[in-house]
């Protein structure tokens, strides 16, 4: 089974871009550490095309090149906290317009070339210097959960979740900028990835 991993740095996970069989060490890595143990039997490819910085139009430029082309059965999806973050940073507007369409765009290409796709959501943690950017990330969530309905084979509300858990034992456990995962909020998205891939496997 061939697994691409398609986003922006917490999909990268400090991946080496010279080696194209480069996983990072962020929540890719973790996964794929785990699925390998949990199904022996079975052949596994990973393919880490996660990119720094990446925002949905990024992904719309090299969907074909770096996920369709490679004929996955299972694509994993995560993009978005950069198209708000960036935009408000540069004191843009950020256009849920453009991003619905370029976001489609790319949900289309995956579904095109026959994988399994499992659309993550972006999460961002309500940190001081982030809340400026809650009112346009809240759009852009409503967005992508009605496009993940109709295109998406399995949704992980993964902004829900880290809400939910970072009350409990602080927000800093999860993230020290409030948007890229610690060890433990990795941890926890490869978990949750998981449990969709395996509904996959099981079938």
């Amino acid at each position: 089974m061939k697994i691409v991993f398609f986003g922006d740095s917490i999909t990268d996970g400090n991946r080496d871009y010279s080696d194209p069989r480069s996983l990072g060490d962020g929540y890719v890595f973790i996964l794929h550490e785990k699925l390998k143990n949990l199904y022996e039997d079975i052949s596994f490819e990973f393919l880490n095309r996660g990119v720094t910085g990446n925002r949905v139009a990024d992904l719309e430029e090299r969907v074909v090149r770096d996920v369709a082309d490679e004929s996955p059965d299972v694509v994993v999806l995560m993009i978005g906290v950069n198209d708000v973050w960036r935009s408000g940073v540069a004191g843009k507007e950020f256009s849920l317009e453009s991003f619905a369409a370029s976001y489609e765009n790319v949900l289309k290409a995956i579904r095109a070339c026959g994988a399994k796709l499992i659309v993550v959501e972006p999460f961002l943690f309500n940190v001081p210097d982030k809340k400026r950017f809650r009112r346009e990330f809240d759009r852009m969530l409503s967005c992508i959960r009605s496009l993940a309905k109709e295109y998406a084979d399995a949704f992980v509300p993964l902004d829900e979740m880290f809400a939910g858990v970072s009350q409990s034992v602080g927000i800093a456990a999860y993230s020290a900028d409030g948007v890229h995962p610690t060890h433990r909020a990795a941890r926890l998205i490869a978990d949750n990835v998981i449990k969709k891939i395996r509904v996959f496997l099981d079938q």
